[in-house]
């Protein structure tokens, strides 16, 4: 696998998907219960965006500043995207040398979903954070190896979904975020999906998926409700119009069995991210139920 995140981290899709990652993580806590955070593919966990402009031999375009970038000084946030930021700007400051702390007007470090996760856990709840590039893989258990809530695997986070489910508690929030790259990516999130929700019916899981054919997450979405999951919905955001050259027009994450009401506090704030991210005009975002509860 060639895909190295850093060259995209903080994009607007990261925006989307870790604007709903954090209020769906504090939805599964309003469950004194703990749970099971499993991130089949987890990234690096932390991204110098310093390095989104230089590419593996030439600079490249960074897309942060299209992403978060126009969220960092605005003050008309949404509350899930306050939170979210909040613990964006948290996570950068803590890596800034000293020197980096005269400019704190753009971000310059980016947290990646296993360190928002371990940000919101609570002593209850656990992790299990999956990578299997050896180069990522080193990454993360660097950034995260302190956490004792924490395992960090070198594996198919596919085959995860098997090994670790269920856990002890019954509870589990899975979080199935891959690159893509592979022509049968959606066939292996399927599966996935069947498998867990064979061994944890009551899990919730997350699946992370770009716009570029709609025609594809369509076909995606008929499988996936062909299996006959729990209540399910699935939220979008478009960056450009459907008549735009651009490949990937947006992206969206599909949640099977979502922590009670979530959606309600995360429906009104998705036009607000169109409107903030649009690249050109046409963009859109919206929530709607799959399989209604």
């Amino acid at each position: 696998m060639n895909y190295r995140h850093q060259y995209h981290a903080g994009n607007f899709a990261d925006v989307l998907k870790h604007c709903l990652l954090v209020p769906l993580l504090r939805g599964m806590q309003r469950k004194e219960k703990g749970f099971l955070y499993l991130d089949t593919h987890a990234g690096r966990g932390r991204y110098d965006l310093a390095s989104a402009a230089r590419g593996d031999s030439l600079d490249r375009t960074p897309e942060w500043p299209a992403g978060v970038g126009r969220l960092w000084e605005r003050s008309d946030l949404p509350a899930p995207v306050g939170d979210y930021l909040a613990l964006v700007k948290a996570f950068d400051l803590r890596n800034r040398t000293a020197a980096e702390m005269a400019d704190l007007s753009t971000p310059r470090f980016y947290p990646g979903s296993p360190w928002l996760a371990q940000a919101v856990a609570r002593p209850q709840d656990r992790l299990a954070l999956c990578e299997k590039h050896p180069e990522e893989h080193a990454a993360l258990r660097n950034e995260l190896d302190f956490e004792v809530r924490a395992t960090i695997q070198a594996t198919d986070g596919y085959t995860a979904v098997k090994a670790m489910l269920p856990p002890p508690g019954k509870r589990a929030f899975v979080l199935i975020d891959p690159p893509f790259e592979d022509m049968r990516e959606y066939a292996f999130i399927v599966g996935a999906l069947r498998e867990g929700l064979r061994r944890l019916p009551g899990g919730t899981f997350a699946v992370w998926y770009p716009l570029t054919e709609r025609a594809r997450v369509d076909a995606f979405f008929a499988e996936l409700v062909a299996l006959q999951p729990p209540p399910t919905w699935s939220a979008e955001l478009t960056v450009v119009g459907p008549a735009s050259a651009v490949k990937m027009k947006g992206c969206g994450l599909v949640v099977i069995n979502p922590p009670w009401q979530v959606d309600r506090d995360l429906a009104p704030m998705l036009p607000w991210l169109a409107s903030v991210l649009a690249q050109s005009p046409g963009g859109t975002a919206d929530l709607r139920w799959l399989v209604p509860e």
